[in-house]
């Protein structure tokens, strides 16, 4: 457990990187990207060279030397779906990445990255548990039309990383049991998985699940419609994703102030605040529901699992089906340490992705 990684995971303004010795952090920085700088690029791959320069700047002032790295390891991107696991990454990966085949997003950047510093220093390059890892069971994708499939896009790095914390932490194998699993954050996702696989999940990104601080989630459908019909495409979206959810009701996206409101008597705020509560309730039950109420945990995790007040309002719901386990927060660069750092040990073996099918089906 003695290898040395560096973790890259960029964001939409921001890099966050990592490097680890083992289970030892021995360093972690965030660089926030002014929103100036980032509009002369014509496009998220146009801001290659300039996230990779800075990542190579940040750690000569900490000098900590590329040379000695054992392996580097990216934030998966918009990839085709995948089995869970860790990816080398390889050509057609980066080929789906440059020309943003399956979407644009700033997480693009993660295997391109580190493919370039894999490069100069002759070292294994990993993605681990991206946003597209599909393990779905075929009566999950049936939406409703026909033409229309229900797709897996969700919080898998944060999903796998609880599951195995939690496992580890009361002795038994995540692998070996049934969990449902709720990452709680500016996105939500709940996932029913049995034994290692994420059976049934909502789509956390394109309307679906429970409505967070800033999606909308599920809505009703004819209403929703006539929305649509107001707006252009991309202004309907943005009501949707960044402008729906607590912030569409309260103005804010910020759970802390949302709770400040609740604590201090505003009805307004605590109807919202319950009632998101309430729909992941409802969804965890569905999961359940998923792995015939053979549930070993129910795990709540990502940023606001630090409520202990938002918390409480869903295990006071959802403590009958089985024992709940709180896993604040989301260390997606500690995830993509460990996912490494597994390979590198001989705990698991590296995948090979192919694009366009699901690994190893």
């Amino acid at each position: 457990m003695s290898n040395v990684i560096l973790t890259i995971n960029p964001g939409s303004t921001s890099t966050k990187m990592a490097v680890y010795r083992g289970v030892t952090c021995l360093f972690q920085h965030t660089g926030s990207h002014p929103t100036t700088e980032l509009k002369t690029f014509p496009s998220i791959i146009a801001q290659y060279d300039y996230r990779t320069n800075f990542i190579k700047t940040k750690l000569a002032e900490e000098n900590l030397v590329l040379s000695d790295l054992d392996a580097v390891v990216g934030r998966g991107g918009l990839l085709a779906p995948m089995a869970s696991g860790t990816y080398t990454i390889n050509e057609q990966m980066l080929a789906d990445l440059r020309t943003a085949t399956y979407g644009e997003h700033a997480s693009n950047l993660g295997a391109l990255m580190a493919h370039r510093i894999s490069e100069l220093h002759s070292i294994p390059a990993f993605i681990v548990d991206p946003v597209v890892v599909d393990e779905l069971q075929p009566i999950a994708r049936i939406s409703g039309h026909a033409r229309i499939e229900r797709k897996s896009i969700f919080h898998a790095l944060n999903h796998k990383a609880a599951g195995r914390k939690v496992a580890k932490r009361i002795g038994v194998a995540y692998e070996q049991k049934n969990w449902v699993i709720a990452h709680l954050g500016g996105g939500i996702s709940v996932g029913a998985h049995r034994n290692g696989r994420v059976i049934d999940v909502n789509n956390a990104l394109d309307g679906d699940g429970p409505f967070s601080p800033e999606r909308s989630g599920g809505l009703p459908m004819m209403q929703t419609v006539a929305l649509a019909d107001e707006l252009s495409s991309a202004a309907f979206y943005r009501q949707l994703v960044g402008q729906g959810g607590v912030v569409s009701y309260l103005g804010t996206n910020d759970l802390r102030v949302v709770e400040q409101r609740v604590i201090a008597g505003e009805m307004a705020a605590n109807v919202v605040f319950e009632a998101m509560a309430y729909q992941v309730s409802k969804e965890i039950g569905a999961c359940a529901v998923v792995l015939d109420g053979e549930v070993d945990g129910v795990i709540l995790t990502g940023g606001l699992a630090n409520s202990a007040l938002f918390t409480a309002m869903i295990s006071k719901k959802c403590q009958w089906l089985a024992p709940i386990y709180i896993e604040p927060g989301e260390d997606e660069l500690e995830a993509l340490n460990e996912g490494a750092q597994r390979v590198l040990n001989g705990d698991e073996q590296a995948k090979t992705y192919e694009g366009g099918r699901l690994d190893g089906e």
